[in-house]
């Protein structure tokens, strides 16, 4: 396929798939629709890390405008100058959409912040705020032996905010597609911008 064609294709799918990283990044800092939580710092550490925003969002973007731009442009001399920034800006958002993966695999292993009762502290203990999945005290012994992720029956020990639990694996799997699509885009179009400053756009030919 011709670097020109090539970038007019994963342009806009690198700004699609920019644009839903920032707002799955967003509504993280939301959990339930609800703002209350975000103003009173109950938020996950790495819903607050925004890694959606920076890493999956406005470094793909950056390169998401440069390919886009790379391919609409006629064949020329600045072709390969062209080329050869969004080989550059590429490799910023490989690098952006990597650390978004990383980043969201800990959070979704993790589990969220939440208000939940302490078992292992005895009757009449007030709930806490904390990791119930992190922190195997939280929950009693053994209740690490199986992963929440497929345990549905313990996202009840979440009591607030309400749904806090589907919310959070719901935003950070989309969040680990996105970057795995973004990072397999950028891997391509590092390999199509390194073609066009070599060979120049076969466009017209």
């Amino acid at each position: 396929m011709c670097v020109g064609k090539c970038s007019r294709i994963v342009g806009p799918c690198l700004l699609v798939l920019g644009t839903l990283s920032v707002l799955a990044s967003i509504l993280l800092l939301f959990p339930g629709g609800a703002s209350r939580y975000l103003l009173q710092g109950h938020l996950g550490r790495h819903a607050r890390a925004l890694p959606g925003l920076w890493g999956g969002g406005i470094a793909v973007l950056l390169a998401a405008i440069q390919v886009t731009a790379l391919g609409w442009q006629r064949p020329g001399c600045s072709g390969r100058h062209s080329a050869l920034l969004s080989v550059l800006l590429s490799k910023l958002a490989l690098l952006g959409s990597a650390a978004c993966f990383v980043l969201c695999g800990v959070g979704l292993s993790t589990g969220p912040l939440c208000l939940h009762n302490s078992t292992a502290l005895g009757p009449g203990h007030a709930a806490l705020w904390g990791y119930p999945f992190l922190d195997p005290i939280d929950l009693g012994a053994g209740a690490r032996a199986e992963n929440y992720l497929y345990n549905r029956s313990s996202w009840s020990t979440c009591l607030e905010p309400e749904g806090i639990v589907a919310w959070h694996v719901a935003l950070f799997s989309l969040l680990l597609l996105l970057s795995a699509a973004e990072m397999l885009l950028a891997l391509l179009q590092i390999l199509n911008g390194l073609l066009g400053c070599l060979c120049g756009s076969c466009d017209g030919k």
